[in-house]
């Protein structure tokens, strides 16, 4: 135990004075509060923008539809020609102008010109001929107050209910994402960072014969049990540093960003499921790093080999869209359970869904069952490919001497 106390403390004391370490770990809440302090003083001067009123010039070849002054935030100048709107546009005088056909009730196609190069049209201008085409045509036939109502989206109130029908504690909306979206990324980083940190040990020792003289001092268990729990014990203390920072700072910046903050939520067990998955995730990406430090030569083509399962963990952030479109299909649940990618995924469906508690328990139990599997295997195949030096073995020597053991 004395000996894999040692190895545990080298570890933890290692991994937290690299600099790369206290970067990641001290510079995020760092740089939230700095940005929180520029706010708050920012904020007293910052007065609300002012919207630029665009001047729009068109030609009527219809000659049906009434002069308009203004619409919205837009002015509406009428020429008599086309030649007199394009001599507006080169002078400066308006910033673009629309054609109405003669044909335009039959095709209803409205011809634009402009100066500018552009990839969509300006919704400022679009919306100021829809309401301007809009407000013509219904014009002597329907009520001003309708038109307006036809002319003005409506504003949508969303309220979230909890499945008993009463209004739920925590609702939905870009707030309630963006804490653990960004806790998902961090975890993600984090959960990389560690395992490489290991397989770069396991790489750097196996080069320089290291490991030769510790294996001759310990044994393997002992040697694996205190590499992965010093560096695991690094990274819980990484985590558990933005995740009790996380609610200070968003005491801290109520007063700044008083309407943002508002929308912004902490979802229940937040703080506990994070511990529990970063410490699952870790063991897992542990239990992996040792299997491909075991067979890799050095550890740069071990750090190639772990990508091929650290990219998966980074699945879910890159499907986020897809999962605040459509958060109830059953791919979200597939990864959930998916011992790769349970870690990151459960964090983000925790900023937009209550998950049911039977989907935590079943993928914790196939995180549990994967390490567990994992590490048997992952310590046999240490123990007949590590001290091997030359090329990796291929696939079918490491069943092999699986086999054969």
């Amino acid at each position: 135990m004395s000996k894999t106390w040692l190895i545990f403390s080298h570890e933890f004391l290692h991994t937290i004075k690299r600099v790369g370490f206290l970067v990641l770990t001290f510079t995020v809440p760092a740089l939230a509060l700095l940005g929180i302090g520029i706010g708050h003083l920012a904020s007293p001067s910052v007065s609300p923008p002012v919207m630029e009123r665009v001047t729009l010039g068109y030609v009527d070849e219809t000659s049906g539809f009434i002069h308009y002054d203004a619409k919205g935030e837009a002015r509406l100048v009428r020429f008599a020609t086309t030649e007199d709107a394009t001599r507006a546009l080169i002078r400066d005088d308006i910033a673009e102008y629309f054609v109405i056909p003669s044909d335009y009730a039959s095709t209803r196609v409205i011809h634009r010109f402009t100066l500018v190069k552009e990839m969509e049209p300006s919704p400022v201008a679009v919306d100021a001929i829809n309401d301007f085409l809009t407000s013509t045509l219904l014009a002597e036939r329907v009520p001003p107050e309708i038109i307006a109502l036809v002319e003005t989206p409506p504003n949508f109130t969303v309220t979230r209910l909890s499945p008993t029908g009463e209004v739920a504690s925590d609702q939905s909306g870009i707030g309630s994402i963006i804490i653990p979206g960004a806790f998902a990324l961090l975890l993600a980083l984090s959960l990389q960072i560690s395992s490489s940190y290991l397989l770069q040990g396991l790489g750097e020792e196996k080069e320089n014969r290291l490991i030769e003289v510790l294996l001759s001092s310990v044994s393997v268990r002992q040697l694996l049990t205190g590499k992965v729990l010093g560096l695991g014990a690094a990274g819980l203390l990484q985590v558990l540093v933005w995740l009790v920072s996380a609610p200070l700072l968003l005491r801290f910046a109520s007063s700044a960003f008083r309407g943002f903050v508002a929308q912004l939520h902490v979802p229940p067990n937040f703080i506990l499921l994070g511990i529990l998955y970063f410490i699952l995730g870790y063991l897992l990406f542990a239990v992996l790093s040792v299997a491909v430090g075991a067979i890799s030569p050095n550890s740069r083509e071990g750090q190639s080999l772990a990508l091929l399962y650290t990219l998966v963990g980074f699945v879910p952030l890159w499907l986020i869209s897809l999962l605040m479109f459509s958060p109830r299909s059953p791919l979200w649940i597939i990864l959930s359970i998916f011992p790769i990618t349970a870690p990151v995924q459960t964090m983000l469906r925790l900023g937009l869904m209550e998950i049911p508690v039977w989907q935590i328990v079943v993928s914790v139990a196939v995180m549990v069952v994967s390490i567990v599997g994992g590490l048997w295997l992952a310590v046999r195949i240490f123990r007949a490919h590590l001290l091997k030096t030359g090329n990796r073995p291929g696939l079918a020597e490491i069943v092999r001497n699986l086999t054969n053991r």
